[in-house]
């Protein structure tokens, strides 16, 4: 650390790293089992992946496979976070929304559930990811997903003000600068990379965003062979305000975990005040919408 944080205890956030298949009821044995070992440690907030739920094969089997918020996966998640006392960040919820029936497409949904399993926000992703890399990679979210219209105001939780988004979100730094201007303390990019995008551009990306917004950044990553077809990048991790990775998962399912030393980022923003330094009459202002 270029800086040293304040003593004292500090909020414990836990970040998990899974392999998530088509199967569903493995995939929530493998996640419950992560959210139950990080409250055995002291975690107050567990943040698991994009498609914690499952990763399908295709559109089809993964258009099949998705519930509402009202259905029988998220009810056992608010009862796994009553169980286990704990905030859970759940990163990539296949969506259901109420335009199913007309529109039969799936929102990419993060959803934030408190430790009385009461739902407190719903991101739903805004900016789908239609890649292709020739010979390699070939991804086209929008075929079977909607996306979101709007940016969630940062929710107060016991780490810290949390901003919510998801994966290809990482590369529209508007949306990280939004959510610092409305209160923001950590920024989360719960992600499921692809091999060749993760190793290019993962790290490098997740510490540019902590470094310009002056957040912690969390960002809980699936990793290995999800299906035959797909191969997860992995590489889960937390990094502080001044940009440095406090903590990182190896290879493999699991968990690592970091400390929320608010006292050491407000030093951070003190010591080099980037947000009054904006120049609104230059560049203008990013920001949420009124209202909100």
């Amino acid at each position: 650390r270029a800086m040293a944080g304040s003593p004292g205890p500090k909020p414990l956030v836990a970040v998990g790293q899974v392999t998530s298949t088509p199967d569903k009821e493995l995939n929530f044995a493998s996640c419950s089992g992560l959210v139950r070992e990080a409250a055995r440690r002291g975690a107050c907030l567990v943040f698991l992946p994009e498609g914690f739920d499952y990763i399908g094969r295709d559109p089809a089997q993964t258009l099949s496979l998705a519930e509402g918020l009202d259905g029988d996966l998220m009810g056992r998640y608010a009862q796994l976070a009553r169980d286990c006392g704990v905030w859970l960040s759940l990163g990539g919820f296949h969506e259901r929304g109420q335009d199913w029936p007309t529109t039969q497409r799936v929102y990419n949904c993060h959803a934030l559930l408190d430790p009385a399993g009461r739902l407190v926000a719903a991101y739903r992703k805004t900016h789908l990811c239609d890649v292709e890399l020739e010979g390699r990679v070939t991804m086209k979210e929008s075929s079977f997903t909607n996306p979101g219209t709007e940016i969630l105001p940062p929710v107060s939780t016991p780490a810290g003000k949390l901003g919510l988004s998801i994966c290809y979100d990482l590369r529209f730094p508007e949306i990280s600068l939004a959510l610092r201007r409305a209160g923001a303390e950590i920024l989360t990019y719960p992600s499921a990379f692809t091999v060749p995008t993760g190793s290019a551009h993962w790290e490098v990306l997740l510490r540019a965003r902590a470094i310009e917004s002056q957040c912690y950044v969390v960002a809980a990553a699936q990793t290995g062979r999800n299906h035959e077809g797909r191969t997860s990048y992995g590489h889960t991790l937390v990094a502080d305000p001044w940009g440095t990775v406090v903590a990182q998962c190896g290879e493999g399912p699991g968990l690592c975990y970091a400390e929320i030393d608010l006292e050491y980022l407000h030093r951070v923003r003190r010591e080099i005040p980037v947000q009054s330094h904006r120049r609104p009459d230059l560049y203008g202002t990013v920001g949420l919408p009124a209202g909100l």
